[in-house]
């Protein structure tokens, strides 16, 4: 007896050291994709470029002390202060070094900075392969969405979204020549599970080469604000993974997840995740998963934020002459994260949020709109996974018209 107790204990310690290391790994890959994305942006906005000085050129660098005024003309931090934390933490990772490695420290002066994946000096230890693969992999998948083996399915009883079903994983990655043995993709999906890049749909199980199901917990689309590198607790609800066009997430702790839903005039509706434990098939509802950060025995749920909709509206009404609806056109050029919207419903669909500092928000869009066309075809009689579709797969400036109850 007294040796089952005690082989029980050590079995809870190594449970437990997995649970911490995998948060761990989860956390590093957070900080990394976070750092990628403002990587891109800035590159966008001229802000990373070659640079003089005494006579020298510094490719691909930045300016310290500009980099801080964007960051708090883009409300990525409320004080200079906050911006050079942030920036610091990035530093400490080894996102970002000195030109020169002379300062250990982000001070906010006239001092080169440049991403180490500008010059190829970020440190690729055995654990940041393991999530560029990942990031790799689930990139192939999310964008090849006619023969995804992503798929809704059932285990124990519950339905659950976006499912991989092991064996069939492992056919793919031997197919996309990811791997050359089914002994070889076993272990890179064992190792994707222990960095918490993916789960067992119940947390249950080690990733095995069988029928179970698993999911991605990371959404390395998801755009990730700044501050949440400040944060030293890990998330603790994985994002939608229908598309780039994300929530920003409010208050994670506590019973319920709420999620914003905001417009370009700073209007704010909270709206409420409601648990459940399967996936709801109704027009307008939205999935979000949830579940513990590390490797326990709780179940994901699925979170179905309620439609901002006040009541369906149907294509003829929207089309009646002289109707209370306008028509309005917006051109949105995606930025290196996505567009900066949701879209949700059914014939037709709608707006379900917009990211205030998204370009969809710069460009007129909000809430409660309705999608007609884009970029020249008519969907009025699509769901909104066709039309997330139709934008992730078209070019990257979307024409889109949208129609609006007007304003008496």
């Amino acid at each position: 007896m007294e040796d089952m107790i005690a082989l029980c204990k050590a079995m809870d310690g190594i449970g437990n050291t997995m649970q911490k290391k995998a948060a761990e790994l989860e956390r590093m890959a957070e900080v990394l994709v976070t750092g990628e994305q403002l990587r891109l942006r800035l590159h966008e906005g001229k802000v990373v470029k070659d640079r003089r000085h005494h006579l020298r050129t510094y490719p691909n660098c930045f300016v310290a002390k500009e980099l801080i005024d964007w960051l708090l003309e883009h409300k990525e931090a409320s004080d200079r202060d906050t911006a050079i934390r942030i920036m610091q933490k990035l530093l400490d990772q080894s996102i970002i070094h000195h030109v020169c490695d002379e300062h250990k420290e982000f001070k906010d002066m006239k001092l080169f900075y440049r991403f180490r994946k500008d010059d190829g000096t970020f440190p690729l230890d055995n654990e940041a392969k393991v999530f560029m693969r990942g990031q790799r992999i689930y990139e192939k998948l999310m964008m090849n969405t006619e023969t995804s083996i992503l798929a809704t399915r059932e285990e124990e009883g519950e339905t659950f979204e976006r499912t991989l079903v092991a064996s069939e994983l492992v056919d793919w990655l031997l197919a996309e020549g990811e791997m050359a043995t089914r002994e070889e993709a076993e272990h890179l999906g064992r190792r994707l599970l222990e960095h918490g890049i993916m789960q067992h749909v119940t947390n249950k199980q080690h990733f095995v080469d069988g029928g179970l199901l698993y999911q991605f917990r990371l959404n390395f689309r998801r755009r990730r604000r700044l501050m949440e590198l400040l944060n030293e607790r890990c998330r603790t609800i994985p994002e939608s993974h229908d598309s780039p066009f994300c929530l920003r997430k409010q208050n994670p702790e506590g019973g319920n997840t709420s999620f914003l839903s905001v417009s370009p005039t700073k209007e704010m509706k909270m709206i409420v995740g409601i648990r459940r434990s399967s996936m709801s098939s109704s027009c307008g509802s939205s999935g979000y998963y949830s579940s513990s950060p590390t490797l326990s025995s709780s179940p994901p749920v699925l979170c179905n934020p309620k439609s901002v909709l006040k009541r369906q509206v149907s294509p003829e009404e929207l089309q009646t002459p002289g109707g209370p609806y306008i028509k309005k056109t917006f051109t949105i050029v995606g930025d290196a994260v996505g567009w900066g919207f949701v879209v949700r419903g059914s014939k037709p669909c709608h707006i379900q949020a917009v990211d205030p500092s998204g370009p969809a928000a710069a460009a007129g869009m909000k809430v409660c709109q309705f999608v007609v066309s884009v970029n020249g075809l008519n969907v009025l009689s699509l769901d909104y996974r066709t039309v997330s579709n139709l934008i992730l797969t078209g070019p990257r400036t979307v024409v889109m018209e949208v129609m609006e109850e007007a304003d008496y």
